[in-house]
């Protein structure tokens, strides 16, 4: 075999491994289970797709060396399913940003970079620093909706020791380690200290160095505010001796902890249903005329939710949304909650909804700025603005079942930490 053909062969091989990475890609974002509602992987699956059928049209070429956007879409991949990342938005909401999302509860833009540290150059123009500047004026422009309190900059092959010199010496960045969610003290970690997750970060991340920017400067920790409180009681109510299922679910918060989870009105009536509290029994135990004549037109609403109840018991999920933490309700959800609980909750609803309310911290409505921000429209109604604007406020996510608002907010780009539910209704029995 002479130097022409061993080239040949030699492309041809890299070429085969190159279609052999892009499909493993591909199967494993099609088998995603958080593809259908997560945006930016859809938007990856698409591209992987475009990028396999070039790579497919390709022969071998012995004098040119392979191009493709393979690394890059690999590390984006490694980037969005990291834990630390929540809520990305769609692929390439601005010039020069891969995505925004919230990154370890920040708002953040995220810039992926996967070329070879010896090819990146500093200065010149056209190098980094100028696409750095550029990205930093543009979020330090930005409306207040889609602002981020951070630049998050990644290499997934290493960086220099001059582009690390001049992102501390010009932008005054810092070095964020991506590992530091998979090291701890678990005990389902291996032999050498890391702990067992979807993917292997001794392997995928290991290589990857990230820097941080300040857009403004940090809020620092958020605490509550004096003039929060427990929602009122009365001295002479229900003792609090709850068995089963909601005895078990009051007793993983904790209103000590300063990690905080927002609950809407649609988490609240999912926790007091009956539905979710051993009624499913009696509610499709009463005769169809009565049952229908009770719900009306949200006969198939309650009805659609029974038999999923009994399969996956809801206050097990909500359970682990709140376990250790603090939950708080704002000023609008106590009121909303108080009057949909007197009007159409059961006298056991009506019970473990005053008993509920006792174990949570409300305070005033305050939305974030960039949440009031956004425009006030038939999908983004002003009361569900001030109810999520203000777990963004104290940097909490959401609790709900109101995926239709998260979606809506999406769309303008803004990275909202939500902890989504199955819906429960008040059954009245």
């Amino acid at each position: 075999m002479d130097a022409r053909q061993g080239c040949a062969a030699d492309s041809e091989l890299e070429l085969a491994r190159a279609r052999a990475r892009c499909v493993a890609l591909q199967d494993h974002l099609a088998a995603s289970p958080d593809l259908p509602r997560h945006p930016a992987l859809r938007s990856l699956l698409r591209l992987v797709d475009a990028e396999l059928r070039f790579l497919s049209s390709l022969r071998p070429a012995a004098a040119t060396p392979l191009s493709s956007n393979l690394p890059h879409l690999a590390a984006l991949h490694l980037v969005l399913t990291h834990p630390a990342v929540r809520s990305p938005s769609r692929l390439s909401p601005l010039p020069g940003v891969d995505f925004a999302c919230a990154f370890r509860g920040r708002p953040a833009w995220v810039l992926v970079s996967a070329s070879n540290p010896v090819r990146l150059a500093w200065a010149p123009p056209g190098g980094l620093r100028a696409r750095f500047a550029a990205a930093l004026d543009a979020a330090r422009g930005a409306p207040p909706a889609t602002r981020p309190e951070k630049l998050l900059l990644v290499f997934s092959r290493g960086v220099g020791v001059d582009i690390a010199r001049g992102l501390a010496e010009d932008f005054e960045a810092v070095d964020t380690d991506l590992l530091e969610e998979f090291i701890g003290d678990s005990e389902e970690e291996d032999g050498d200290g890391w702990v067992a997750v979807s993917f292997n970060p001794s392997e995928d991340l290991r290589n990857f160095r990230a820097f941080e920017i300040d857009v403004v400067e940090s809020a620092g920790e958020v605490l509550l505010p004096p003039e929060a409180a427990v929602a009122e009681g009365s001295a002479d109510e229900e003792p609090l001796s709850f068995e089963g299922a909601f005895g078990a679910f009051m007793g993983k918060m904790r209103r000590e902890s300063r990690e905080l989870v927002n609950l809407d009105t649609t988490a609240l009536v999912a926790i007091v249903s009956g539905i979710s509290n051993g009624g499913v029994g009696k509610l499709m135990a009463t005769p169809e005329a009565e049952t229908r004549a009770r719900f009306k037109c949200n006969y198939k609403f309650v009805m659609d939710q029974a038999q999923p109840e009994l399969q996956f018991p809801i206050l097990i999920d909500l359970g682990k949304a709140v376990e250790g933490k603090q939950c708080i309700i704002c000023e609008t959800v106590n009121l909303e909650f108080k009057e949909i609980v007197s009007m159409c909750g059961g006298a056991e609803e009506n019970i473990r909804a005053r008993h509920l309310l006792k174990q949570l911290t409300t305070v005033p409505d305050s939305p974030s700025t960039r949440m009031m921000d956004l425009p006030t429209t038939r999908k983004l109604a002003m009361k569900t603005k001030i109810v999520f604007g203000t777990g963004d406020y104290w940097r909490a996510p959401t609790l709900t079942a109101n995926m239709g608002f998260v979606r809506a907010v999406s769309q303008y780009g803004l990275p909202l930490l939500t902890i989504e539910h199955r819906p429960r209704a008040l059954i009245g029995l």
